[in-house]
């Protein structure tokens, strides 16, 4: 493939095909991810293809916005993770940023695209409020991914956006499903170490939750304070 012409999602998905893997098939499913339209191609794969295009999404974003939207509409599991490490922040819309989360099945796919692209948008702190209190199991967990996306990514916005995601995460930890619960507790230890007063709001939070009525929040709460509670990080945050 040339480094200054992207391919055509056809393409792509032929590559895919190629490498397709039915026995990582069963392995993904064994840890709660949808085998639909999966092929078993391993992520290395996948971000070694996407870095063979990175010249061209530079020289040309409307032409891999446009592949990323191919690529997502094939259905195909791996191509739908491609989709979010091809397509250009700058250009998502709102709307799109709807509708893909809205056709997500698995965990994998979620976290792949709030990291490798929603995360990037200059919508994203909104839509944490709009899908951390959606219904759908895949859109929630999208809401509390783009959290810890945020957290991670955004060095300088301040305090304030992740003390009201403190508020969304007590609101929400009594959720039992499973790939929400999890990202909730996600966020809540993100958030805890990305600063010495974030960690004090977290911990803070997650002892209220932990004398919660709910057996899910008492998990959330649980597994946060274990790891807020090392050491490690702790002394790390000091420093």
């Amino acid at each position: 493939m040339s480094a200054d012409i992207l391919p055509t999602a056809d393409e792509i998905v032929g590559r895919l095909r190629a490498e397709a893997n039915p026995a990582n098939v069963a392995g993904m499913m064994r840890y709660g991810i949808s085998g639909d339209g999966a092929l078993g191609v391993p992520m290395p794969f996948l971000r070694g293809i996407a870095g063979e295009m990175r010249a061209a999404r530079r020289t040309d974003p409307d032409g891999a916005h446009a592949l990323a939207a191919a690529l997502w509409d094939t259905g195909v599991h791996e191509a739908r993770i491609l989709a979010g490490l091809v397509d250009v922040p700058a250009l998502v819309t709102s709307e799109q940023a709807d509708r893909w989360v809205g056709q997500i099945d698995s965990w994998d796919i979620c976290d792949q695209l709030c990291g490798n692209l929603l995360g990037y948008t200059s919508f994203a702190y909104p839509k944490v409020d709009q899908w951390a209190a959606a219904e759908p199991e895949f859109v929630k967990r999208a809401g509390f991914v783009l959290i810890c996306a945020l957290t991670v990514h955004d060095k300088k916005t301040g305090d304030e956006p992740f003390l009201h995601f403190l508020t969304l995460i007590e609101r929400e930890a009594s959720d039992e499903r499973n790939f929400v619960k999890k990202a909730v507790n996600w966020a809540l230890r993100q958030i805890g170490k990305r600063n010495r007063n974030l960690h004090s709001a977290a911990v803070a939070v997650a002892r209220r939750l932990r004398d919660s009525e709910s057996k899910a929040a008492r998990w959330v709460a649980s597994d946060a304070l274990r790891e807020l509670g090392d050491a490690k990080i702790i002394a790390r945050l000091k420093s």
